[in-house]
C-alpha cells in the first residue's frame, strides 16, 4: 500500500529543507548521477538556460541561452554551453567542463572537481575544489524580462601561496544558432560571422541569422578560434529515439586574470540594445546590479506569496521552493497586433501572461494554463495576472471555445480540445472565491454566456450537448479532445469519442457556476438550473459501472448509444473533487479506493490499471513506445491533486496525505533540482521521465501543500 500510517509522525513537520537545496559530490562527482540531474532557470519570455550540473549538453534542448525571440515562442539555442580552464601559477591547467561524444567518451571530466550544487533561491551555484585551499564558484541566472543570461565566477580561499597569486580563468563558450527542437550538422567550410573586440564578440551564424553577443569584463581577452567540435551525444535524445548528436561551433576563447575574492561575469545576449558599460570599467557594477534585481524580486514572490510573514523560506521551505518553481512557467504573451498598429515597443504587462506547460519542449496551452492557473497564480498571490490570463485566453474564445495550443511560430491557435474552456470556468470560480473580483466576472459573461450556447448547440469537432441526458459529447476520427492526447503518425492513442466522465463533471461544475454567477449579476438563472438538473438526474445512472465499483470512463462510444468504456482511468476523480452532489458518498469511498488500490504509486496516479489489456509497463522509449504508453500506464504527477482532494473529502486525514506529499517531493533533489517532472515510469522504482519541469505538476503539489496545512 503506498498510502499507510507508518510515515505520519514525519508528515506533521513542517517538511525538509528544500529551500536550501544541495546536492553533494556523492552525486556531483559521479559522471552517471551528474548526467542524469539538471538544473534550470527562466527569464520569464519563454526563454531559457538549462544543462546537466557537470556541464554536459545531455538533450538537444539544453543550452545557456535560450532565447524566446517572439515571446513566448519562437525559442532559439544560441550558446549551447561554456566549458572552464583554470590555468594555477605554476602552468597546471584544471578543465572544469564536461562533454560527451558519440562513442561515450566523456572529456574533460571536469566533475571529478565538482563538489556540489546549491540552489541560491532560483540561482544554481557550481563549486569547484581546484586545490586544498582554492575554489571557484559558478552562479547562473538570467535576467527577467530579456534574453540575457549571466555567469558569475568568484574564487573563494586563503591561507596559501597561491591563494594571493593571480590564476588565469579560460571560458570556451559553444555556439549554435538554431531552433530549439533542431539539431546542427557542421561543415569544414561554414564559419559563424565574429566581430570581436577585445573582451566581446557579436556573432551570427550565417547574414541572415539573428545576433547575439558574448562579454566578458575589460580585464579579459577574446582570442577567435573558428573550430567544429564534432558529434556531441546528447544522451536524453538517445533515449527517446530522437536524432542524439549535434555539432557545435566554437568562436573563439576568453582568457581573464581571477584572484581570491574577485568576481568575474559573463554575459550571453540576444538583446540589441545592450548597456553601453557593459564590457567596461562598470561590467562587474552592473552585473552585481543585475543580481540585486534578480534577488529582489524572488524576495517579492515569496511576499506577495505570503503576507503575513517575512521569511517565508524558513517558515515553510517546501513552501518557499514550490513558489520559486512556479513562477518559471509564468510568462509574458505580448499583444503583437496592438503593438504593430500603434507601432509602440511591446509591452510587458500582468494583463499579457500566459503560462509555459513544461520545459524544456512545451509552449502554452489553454488546458494547461487553466489547470495550472490555482496553484501557479491564485497559490501565490498573483491576482493581478491570474486576471490578466483568464482576460487574455477569453479573447481567444472561437466558437465557445479557448485554444488548445499556440504553435511554436506564432501562427494561429488550434482549438482542438473538450476540456480547456471548461476548465477556464472552474479557474475563474476559484479566482473570483480568492479575489471577489466580480467586475472581472461581469465583463466576461457575454462570452461565458456564448460558450454555454454553442456547447448546447454543438460546435467544432462534433462538440456538444446531448438534448435527451444533459450530456457533452464529443470527437472526430484523428482529432484527440481529451487531455489524454497522445497521437502518433495520424494515431490517435486514446480518442476517447464519445461522452468522458471528466468532461461531464467539468460541465456540471460549469454548469454550477453559471447559475450562482447569473444569480450574482441578476440575470435569469433559469436556463443554466435546468440544464445542471437534467445532468444531474443521468450522471450517475449513466457513468455509475455497479461491477466494478467505478465510473465507466467513456459512456456512448464514438456515439453508439450504451456502448461503455470500463477501462479503470484516474478521470473519474473530477467527478468526486469538482463537483459534491453527483454521486453519493459509497460510490465516492468506492471510486476512492478502486483508485488508490490500482492507480496509486509514490509519484503520481498510473493513467491506466495494471489489469488492463492495454496497460504498458514502461514509458520510455522511442516516440512510438513514449506516445502508445503516455496515457495508457505512464504515471501523471498532476494526478495526485484530484487524488488528495478526493481522500481528504472521503477520510479528513491530513497527515496521511502529507507522507504521502513529502514522498513525492523527494524528487525537488532528483532529476532538475528545485522542481517537479511530467510523468514517471508506472511500475518501481518509477523513474521520472517527460518534461523535466512540467506547470500543473508544481502547480498540483504547491495547491496541495496549502490545503494539508490548513487547520
Amino acid at each position: 500500500m503506498i498510502l499507510d500510517h507508518k510515515s505520519v509522525e514525519a508528515s506533521q513537520q513542517q517538511g525538509p529543507d528544500a529551500w536550501h537545496l544541495r546536492v553533494g559530490h556523492d552525486i556531483c562527482g559521479d559522471v552517471q548521477q551528474a548526467l542524469n540531474h539538471e538544473w534550470l532557470v527562466t527569464n520569464g519570455l519563454g526563454g531559457y538556460a538549462a544543462g546537466s550540473i557537470c556541464g554536459a549538453t545531455t538533450r538537444s534542448y539544453h543550452g545557456l541561452l535560450v532565447a524566446a525571440l517572439q515571446p513566448p515562442v519562437a525559442r532559439t539555442v544560441f550558446v549551447s554551453k561554456v566549458d572552464e580552464e583554470i590555468t594555477l601559477p605554476g602552468g597546471e591547467v584544471l578543465k572544469l567542463g564536461v562533454n560527451e561524444y558519440h562513442d561515450k567518451v566523456v572529456d574533460p571530466q571536469g566533475y571529478q572537481y565538482l563538489q556540489e550544487v546549491v540552489l541560491d533561491g532560483d540561482v544554481p551555484c557550481f563549486r569547484y575544489r581546484l586545490t586544498e585551499q582554492l575554489e571557484l564558484v559558478k552562479r547562473v541566472w538570467m535576467e527577467y524580462g530579456q534574453n540575457t543570461t549571466y555567469i558569475q565566477y568568484t574564487l573563494e580561499g586563503a591561507g596559501s601561496e597561491i591563494a594571493d597569486e593571480s590564476l588565469t580563468l579560460t571560458l570556451v563558450p559553444f555556439c549554435l544558432s538554431r531552433d530549439y527542437h533542431a539539431s546542427t550538422q557542421g561543415s569544414d567550410d561554414w564559419h559563424f560571422i565574429v566581430d570581436s573586440q577585445h573582451n566581446r564578440c557579436r556573432i551570427r551564424a550565417y547574414n541572415e541569422a539573428p545576433v547575439y553577443h558574448l562579454v566578458a569584463g575589460p580585464s579579459a581577452f577574446f582570442s577567435p578560434t573558428g573550430l567544429w567540435y564534432w558529434r556531441v551525444l546528447h544522451r536524453r535524445e538517445s533515449e527517446r529515439g530522437m536524432l542524439d548528436q549535434e555539432d557545435v561551433y566554437q568562436p573563439g576563447i576568453f582568457r581573464m586574470p581571477i584572484t581570491t575574492g574577485m568576481r568575474v561575469t559573463f554575459v550571453l545576449s540576444a538583446e540589441q540594445n545592450l548597456p553601453s558599460d557593459l564590457g567596461g570599467p562598470r561590467h562587474e557594477e552592473l552585473v552585481t546590479a543585475a543580481l540585486v534585481r534578480h534577488q529582489r524580486r524572488v524576495r517579492q514572490l515569496l511576499s506577495v506569496a505570503e503576507r503575513t510573514v517575512d521569511n517565508l523560506e524558513e517558515r515553510d521551505p517546501v513552501r518557499a521552493r514550490l513558489v520559486v518553481a512556479a513562477d518559471q512557467f509564468i510568462v509574458a504573451r505580448p499583444n503583437y497586433a496592438q503593438a504593430k498598429v500603434s507601432r509602440q515597443p511591446l509591452r510587458l504587462a500582468p494583463d499579457r501572461k500566459t503560462i509555459i506547460a513544461g520545459y524544456p519542449w512545451f509552449t502554452d496551452w489553454g488546458r494547461d494554463s487553466m489547470i495550472s492557473l490555482p496553484g501557479l497564480l491564485l497559490a501565490t498571490g498573483r491576482y493581478s495576472e491570474a486576471r490578466g490570463l483568464l482576460k487574455a485566453f477569453a479573447s481567444y474564445t472561437h466558437e465557445g471555445l479557448i485554444p488548445n495550443s499556440f504553435p511554436d511560430q506564432g501562427e494561429h491557435p488550434a482549438y482542438n480540445t473538450m476540456d480547456a474552456t471548461l476548465w477556464m470556468f472552474h479557474a475563474l470560480g476559484l479566482y473570483l472565491q480568492a479575489t471577489d473580483d466580480w467586475s472581472l466576472l461581469k465583463e466576461l459573461f457575454p462570452v461565458l454566456q456564448e460558450i454555454i450556447v454553442h456547447h448546447e448547440q454543438g460546435t467544432l469537432f462534433n462538440i456538444g450537448m446531448d438534448a435527451i441526458d444533459g450530456l457533452l459529447h464529443g470527437g472526430t476520427d484523428g482529432v484527440q479532445l481529451t487531455w489524454m492526447d497522445a497521437k502518433v503518425d495520424g494515431w490517435v492513442v486514446t480518442p476517447r469519442r464519445g461522452k468522458p466522465v471528466e468532461i461531464n463533471a467539468l460541465w456540471y461544475a460549469t454548469l454550477t457556476k453559471m447559475e450562482a454567477w447569473a444569480v450574482r449579476l441578476s440575470t435569469d438563472a433559469s436556463h443554466y438550473s435546468q440544464l445542471r438538473t437534467l445532468v444531474r438526474q443521468h450522471f450517475a445512472r449513466r457513468f455509475w459501472y455497479a461491477e466494478g465499483g467505478y465510473l465507466y470512463d467513456v459512456v456512448d462510444v464514438d456515439g453508439n448509444a450504451g456502448q461503455t468504456d470500463a477501462s479503470l482511468r484516474p478521470n473519474q476523480l473530477f467527478a468526486v473533487s469538482l463537483c459534491r452532489d453527483l454521486l453519493s458518498g459509497a460510490q465516492c469511498a468506492s471510486i476512492l479506493q478502486q483508485v488508490e488500490q490500482h492507480l496509486l504509486t509514490p509519484l503520481g496516479l498510473r493513467s491506466l490499471s495494471p489489469t488492463d489489456p492495454a496497460y504498458h509497463q514502461h514509458f520510455s522509449g522511442n516516440r512510438w513506445q513514449r506516445d502508445s504508453a503516455y496515457h495508457q500506464g505512464t504515471v501523471w504527477q498532476w494526478l495526485l491533486g484530484p487524488f488528495i482532494d478526493v481522500h481528504f473529502r472521503v477520510h479528513k486525514d491530513r497527515d496521511q496525505l502529507r507522507s504521502l506529499l513529502l514522498t513525492a517531493l523527494d524528487q525537488l533533489w532528483q532529476n532538475c533540482l528545485g522542481t517537479i517532472s511530467e510523468v514517471a515510469e508506472p511500475e518501481p522504482p518509477y523513474v521520472v521521465g517527460g518534461c523535466v519541469a512540467q506547470a500543473w505538476s508544481v502547480a498540483e503539489f504547491l495547491r496541495c501543500w496549502l490545503l494539508l496545512q490548513e487547520k
